[in-house]
Formats: structure tokens, sequence, C-alpha cells
């Protein structure tokens, strides 16, 4: 149960247009970084491991490989630094945390893609 001042206070500071994604979601996450007086956009690519926390506190992990290693970046998801995130693909998972892809390598990592469910056509009504 969250306190009512603090709920009001978050409430404040959540983003305006909210990230829309899921686990298992191949996500481009464009960055702000700051070089010196500067700012320009570094796009992350991954697959989304894992969402956790609530409000303000919400994080969520995206994993990729980059040179035979993998990296993961840890993001808010309230945060300014990030400018947007693009779904690239629906990831099909029976799980909220994909830690399991940190041991798989090539093709193991792939996830199946979920398809939007298209809606059934109507049968012509007889006249």
């Amino acid at each position: 149960m969250i306190n009512k001042l603090i709920k009001e206070v978050e409430d404040q500071h959540l983003r305006a247009d909210p990230l829309k994604f899921e686990v298992g979601d191949t996500v481009d996450v464009h960055c702000r970084i700051l070089e010196g007086t500067k700012e320009r956009i570094q796009i992350f690519t991954g697959i989304v491991l894992a969402r956790r926390g609530a409000g303000t506190r919400e994080m969520f992990t995206v994993r990729r490989i980059v040179g035979g290693e993998g990296v993961e970046r840890i993001f808010p998801v309230n945060s300014l630094k990030i400018a947007k995130l693009e779904v690239v693909r629906h990831g099909k998972t029976r799980r909220a945390k994909l830690y399991y892809l940190r041991k798989r390598v090539g093709k193991a990592t792939k996830l199946v893609e979920r398809r939007a469910k298209e809606p059934k056509a109507k049968a012509p009504a007889a006249e």
C-alpha cells in the first residue's frame, strides 16, 4: 500500500507519454547523451529481459550481444534521458523475467514472434 502523499508527488514526475512495451519485445531505446555542451541520440537495440518496480521507480533491463559478449543496460522507464522507445518485434514469452537468455548463445536466444490478434470476419448477412 502506497501512501497518498507519496503517490501524489510521484504522479507529477511520470512521463506524459507512457512507454508501451512488454518483456520479450525487441526494442530500440533512443538515449540522450551529453558530450560537453552538445547532445546526441544513441540507439541501444536489444531484448527486454525484465521489468520491475512501479511509479517513478519502474525500471527495465535490455540485453544485446556486442562482439560475442552480452551487454545489459538498465533504464528507468520515466527517465528524461530516454528520447524515444520503438518496438521492433514482439516476442512470445511465458515468463515475467527472461534471465535464462543469459546462458544461451546464437540462434538459441531468438524468441518466437507474437502475432497481433486479428478480428474475426463476420459472415455476410443473408437477405
